[in-house]
Order: C-alpha cells, then structure tokens, then sequence
C-alpha cells in the first residue's frame, strides 16, 4: 500500500481575486467596464432588429425586442458626450443590464469579455477622466497601457438625459 499523500499547494482560489466585471470599449480611445451584477446578457443584433422611436433624446437609438420583453436601446458613447459610434453599423453590440426591474440595452463599440478586479484598484475618476463623466462612474482603473472607466449602472439608468417628461 502506498500511504503518501499529495498535497497541492495553497494558492487562492479564482474566486477571490475580485469582482466580476464585462470589458468593452465605448469607443475608439475609450475603454469601460461594468459589474457583472447589473449585466444580464451581451448580445449583438442586426440594426434592424431596434425599432427607432421619434422625438427622442438624441443618444437613444430605439426599442428592440429581448426574451420576449420591449427594451430601450441606447448608444451609450453618445450619452456620455463620447464620439459617437456612427450611423453606418450593421450590427449593435448590445450590453442588456438591470437594475431592479429597470431593463436598458447599452450599445458600445465593441464587447471585450469578462475581468475580475480587486475593489481596491478602483480609484478617484476626478482629474483622471472628463468631469462630464464623473456623475456616471465608479471610479476607475489605472492600467499600464489604458485607463478604464468603472461605469455605474444605477446612474446610467436613472439619467436624467433618458427622461422625456
């Protein structure tokens, strides 16, 4: 009988090493992230697919249809003052979050897929990042090649800019 034992290393655990959160850029200078806690599904869909809707406020792009719900589709780029994406897409990368029951599908340039990161390396947003983004952020992220704006979910969808009223 053999009685030795293997015994791995401790090392942490995936789990510990932050929080989840959805990378993508907003724009061609620009990159985001958001918690995984507000986002519930990134899809892409044909521009055909968003309805668009007359008299609205110029960053949001329409209504599509979403697991059999109607949903405001916005270009977030546009919404934070950021160069816009354009009007020549074929497609939307649609970024759908939620907060309480409010859905909102965000549309961004491109979805980069999913990090973790520590609440500690969130930083200040204030002298790093324009102050017309500071109302809609976190904080951010300093990185060696990049800094990455930690974008609240909550203030985005309860921005005064998507109020029609």
């Amino acid at each position: 009988m053999n009685s030795s034992k293997n015994t791995l290393p401790a090392q942490p655990s995936p789990q510990n090493l932050g929080d989840g959160y959805i990378k993508f850029q907003l724009n061609q200078q620009t990159a985001a992230i958001l918690s995984m806690r507000h986002t519930q599904e990134a899809i892409i869909v044909p521009v055909e697919s968003v309805t668009s809707m007359p008299n609205m406020p110029v960053c949001i792009i329409g209504l599509m249809n979403w697991r059999s719900r109607i949903i405001w589709v916005v270009d977030l780029p546009r919404m934070l003052n950021l160069e816009s994406l354009g009007s020549r897409l074929r497609q939307y990368n649609v970024i759908v979050v939620r907060v309480e029951s409010m859905l909102l599908g965000l549309v961004v340039q491109e979805i980069k897929g999913t990090a973790k990161f520590l609440s500690d390396e969130i930083c200040s947003p204030i002298g790093q990042v324009a102050s017309s983004l500071v109302p809609y952020l976190n904080g951010c992220i300093i990185q060696q090649s990049e800094i990455l704006l930690v974008l609240d979910a909550q203030a985005i969808v309860n921005s005064s800019i998507l109020r029609s009223d």
